[in-house]
């Protein structure tokens, strides 16, 4: 079967490609088959996300393994297209280039029948022209004051001082740790 994409870029313009790929391909081969399309060279770390139906951002898959411990993280080429995307799970977020955070909403459209003679992965539909740059991502959480709230001590500066000048911690009953 052969798995038909819309990659969106996450930009003001609308900037979008179609692109036809093998069920049985990689997220690897999606991830070259997208930055081809784009018009990228190809020589920047990218990342799939996997996500919900409102395109919140869950697990990451990305180009390498970049784990503690080699081979612990499942990378791109570990992952067929069919493994994690169908039509019940249709959505899954790009990101290329880390630094400038080129975005895409990818979504799978249409599952066909493979046409004989053509070659795969191809880009079908191409709508937009690239930006000169990413939009600028803006990562503060919607709820950043409850997060401060959520961990006030009650201290000031005013209350750190009652250390100050004072090296003594025998007041404390801690003097056997410090021989």
């Amino acid at each position: 079967m052969v798995y038909k994409f819309r990659v969106i870029l996450d930009a003001e313009d609308d900037v979008f490609r179609d692109i036809a790929i093998l069920e049985d391909d990689t997220l690897e081969d999606l991830h070259n088959a997208i930055f081809n399309s784009f018009g990228f060279d190809g020589m920047e770390v990218a990342s799939f996300y996997t996500c919900d139906e409102t395109w919140n951002q869950e697990d990451e898959i990305s180009l390498f393994d970049t784990g503690d411990i080699p081979g612990e993280q499942k990378v791109m080429s570990d992952y067929q297209l069919s493994d994690i995307l169908d039509k019940q799970n249709t959505k899954i977020i790009y990101v290329y280039d880390f630094i400038n955070m080129w975005t895409f909403l990818v979504e799978l459209a249409a599952v066909e029948d493979q046409v004989v003679g053509n070659l795969y992965p191809e880009t079908i539909f191409s709508h937009g022209e690239m930006p000169d740059e990413a939009m600028e991502k803006n990562f503060e959480s919607d709820n950043a004051d409850d997060y401060n709230d959520e961990f006030e001590d009650g201290l000031d500066e005013d209350d750190l001082d009652m250390f100050e000048g004072d090296d003594s911690f025998e007041d404390y009953g801690f003097e056997e740790n410090w021989n």
